[in-house]
């Protein structure tokens, strides 16, 4: 609760403090008081600065410890190196929390990092909430709250539905401008700059609990917290309010070194990309497409389904509008014989009627053609959203404007406009009237692809409410020593899980490796088993269909004697024995301990060869069904798990079970487990089944308590 209030004073102040505020209202230090003044803040404002009685009219107080009580937030805008004593000044006055625009920490090397350190320190201690430092600060266009010194307050500073923020200032104070150009009204602008306490997802959580945004949109250079934003997106979810993030970076970080391929192909922007999607947050390209499904977002019901109809002047158009829906995931429907023949009475013998829909040019002259072609379209049964491509049309905005506006108040599904050289005029009116317009084919089929993107994770995040609320997550007794754990014991961890592994024993000698394949059955698989050769066949380490006792002893002595030799730096442990089993398809699945979002999980095709195809999907554990069942969905290959030329389609229940279990793995060994791969993963008509497994572990903390043995070398089904 003390959080919540001090983020509330933050963004919401019933009274704002400037601490070094200065009378020249040129200077950034004087631009927080002159904007609050010309902008209509209702509360009251104390300007702090030792050399002046009064700034703006307002008194001037010497110094923080003289303030009034009941200040709710301070403006901070002195040198980086008086800001810790400020921020101790304000706590001993009891102020919630403060916006420091002061650059000169962090983003200058290890100085400011320690001068940065030092203010988190001085916040935590006094219990002031710190926006910043190194930020512009906010604005809460509502109540007029103007805490920055950014030039988009120089104009206007509309309030409305969308809430932003950005950890740029200088790139977060274009995407304003531009939005305000659009005539979209931020009714928050944040901008957390280094982000020493509050962090983008503490802004971004309190910006959307008021009932007056609707969308949330965020611009992330580097994200901290990782959990956070998963419980905010659910947050988010809950209210039915969309976030649109723009992420940069996606393709700079790479992947981190690690000893799985699950570690290896975990780069940063992929896992982020995985998790965001799996919590339905939208993610932008750029900032104007971001902008375009705001305007959509804000303009729009949401689609029932993925059906898009399009009716265009242009037959070319249509194509490019068609071809575009189809990449980004879009079904074009042919209309229906009746709506056609509806659509065919309203418009020229020579138009098409079958989706896309060319109506000409014909309706300049009778309006009625455009307006009932696409009110029929919209009526088709397998159409969930329109798009209207037109083009230029100067003299006639009039009749456009009435065209649309009539269409809308018919309509009972939602439509947007995409016109190519719009009038200004066109584009200000239809803004105004609630129908969202956009500067051509390729931004209006995103921007829709975006509606239906958000539209079906809301649906499934409210069909999988009760599932998620229930995941019941048990805790292993996980080894105590960190690193690589040996491969039968990790097989008795996942079994525990419900996770279904080939069965395998342990060998120390080859009397061993006879009684452990003669009590699996021949034919037998033998791998070399070592902490230090983590993937085996890149040693040789592995020999299928041993099918006697004779064969079993000669290839336990030789794989001791080829790998140690291959590898004599090498600690040798003996030879697993495994049941072989068989699949049709090879499969990935892996977790890894994210640095931001803690253990994740990936799903992916290939086997051997998943760094090779790099066809993986990356999400959030634990998950549900529907979660796992989405992970499938979204790789480029998924049809391989289907019918393929006469082979029959994979267990895709067991697969979503195998993923469920291995995620509620992952999500219980959570601090312990830094990565796991079972690869591969065998899959049948008959199910699906790991047949090796990598395992490691960190150190515990010091108060884990350790896992007993094992009580048996063979690992039973």
């Amino acid at each position: 609760m003390t959080e919540t209030k001090s983020l509330r004073a933050l963004v919401n102040p019933r009274s704002v403090a400037v601490v070094g505020a200065s009378a020249d209202f040129r200077k950034v230090s004087g631009r927080p008081v002159k904007h609050l003044l010309d902008k209509g803040f209702a509360g009251d404002i104390y300007p702090v600065n030792p050399r002046a009685e009064e700034i703006g009219g307002r008194k001037c107080y010497p110094d923080v410890d003289s303030l009034p009580d009941g200040v709710d937030l301070a403006v901070i805008v002195l040198p980086a190196d008086q800001v810790p004593e400020a921020v101790r000044a304000l706590g001993r006055r009891g102020v919630p929390a403060a916006v420091v625009f002061a650059s000169g920490f962090a983003e200058i090397g290890e100085e400011g990092r320690e001068r940065e350190r030092e203010l988190g320190r001085v916040a935590r201690e006094a219990g002031v909430r710190i926006c910043g430092p190194n930020c512009l600060g906010l604005l809460n266009s509502f109540e007029r709250v103007i805490a920055t010194f950014s030039q988009y307050v120089d104009g206007d500073v509309p309030s409305g539905p969308i809430g932003f923020v950005s950890q740029s200032g200088a790139f977060g104070t274009a995407i304003a401008a531009l939005a305000r150009d659009r005539g979209l009204g931020l009714g928050y602008f944040v901008n957390t700059g280094n982000e020493v306490d509050v962090t983008f997802v503490d802004a971004m959580r309190e910006v959307i609990s008021d009932e007056r945004i609707q969308v949330g949109a965020g611009y992330i250079e580097g994200l901290k917290d990782g959990p956070g934003l998963c419980e905010l997106a659910d947050r988010a979810m809950a209210l039915g309010k969309p976030l649109v993030l723009t992420k940069v970076g996606r393709h700079g970080a790479g992947a981190r070194a690690a000893a799985s391929h699950t570690g290896s192909l975990a780069g940063e922007d992929v896992v982020f990309d995985g998790v965001v999607r799996q919590k339905g947050i939208v993610r932008a390209r750029n900032e104007e497409h971001m902008l375009d499904m705001i305007e959509a977002f804000t303009s729009c019901e949401l689609p029932a389904g993925r059906g898009i109809g399009i009716a265009t002047q242009s037959g070319g158009a249509g194509v490019l509008i068609a071809d575009r829906a189809e990449e980004v995931g879009l079904s074009v429907p042919r209309l229906q014989e009746a709506t056609q023949q509806a659509i065919q009475a309203c418009i020229p013998g020579f138009g098409a009627t079958a989706n896309p829909v060319d109506v000409t040019g014909q309706f300049v002259a009778e309006p009625a053609v455009l307006r009932e072609s696409v009110i029929h379209m919209l009526d088709d049964p397998g159409v969930d959203i329109g798009i209207v491509w037109l083009q230029l049309m100067r003299a006639h905005v009039d009749t456009l404007i009435d065209i649309f506006v009539s269409i809308k108040a018919r309509a009972a599904k939602p439509f947007v406009v995409a016109w190519v050289a719009a009038p200004e005029e066109a584009v200000i009116r239809l803004r105004a009237l609630g129908i969202a317009v956009f500067r051509g084919a390729e931004p209006a089929a995103d921007a829709v692809a975006g509606l239906v993107e958000y539209a079906e994770a809301r649906r499934r995040w409210l069909a999988d409410r009760s599932v998620r609320e229930g995941l019941d997550v048990v805790s292993p007794k996980l080894p105590m020593a960190g690193g690589p754990v040996p491969t039968p014991e990790a097989v008795r961890l996942l079994r525990e899980q419900g996770v279904p592994m080939a069965r395998l024993a342990l060998a120390t000698s080859v009397e061993e490796a006879v009684a452990a394949a003669e009590a699996l059955a021949y034919p037998v698989v033998m791998k070399i088993e070592s902490p230090d050769i983590l993937h085996k066949t890149e040693v040789d380490g592995v020999k299928l269909g041993l099918r006697t006792a004779d064969e079993v002893g000669a290839c336990f002595q030789d794989l001791m004697t080829a790998v140690g030799k291959a590898r004599p730096d090498a600690r040798l442990d003996g030879v697993v024995v495994q049941e072989t089993a068989t699949g049709k398809v090879e499969f990935v699945i892996g977790l890894k301990n994210d640095p931001v979002f803690g253990v994740v999980i990936m799903a992916g095709l290939g086997g051997v060869l998943v760094e090779v195809l790099k066809d993986v999907v990356f999400c959030k554990c634990p998950l549900t069904p529907m979660d796992a069942d989405r992970m499938l969905a979204r790789l480029k290959g998924e049809a391989i798990l289907g019918e393929v030329r006469g082979r029959p389609a994979v267990d895709r229940q067991a697969l979503v079970e195998l993923l469920c279990s291995v995620s509620r793995f992952g999500a219980a060994a959570e601090g312990r487990l830094e990565e796991l791969d079972l690869n591969p993963v065998l899959l049948s008509e008959q199910g699906a089944a790991a047949v090796d497994v990598v395992m490691v572990l960190n150190d515990p903390a010091p108060s884990a308590e350790a896992s007993p043995a094992p009580t048996d070398k063979l690992c039973a089904a």
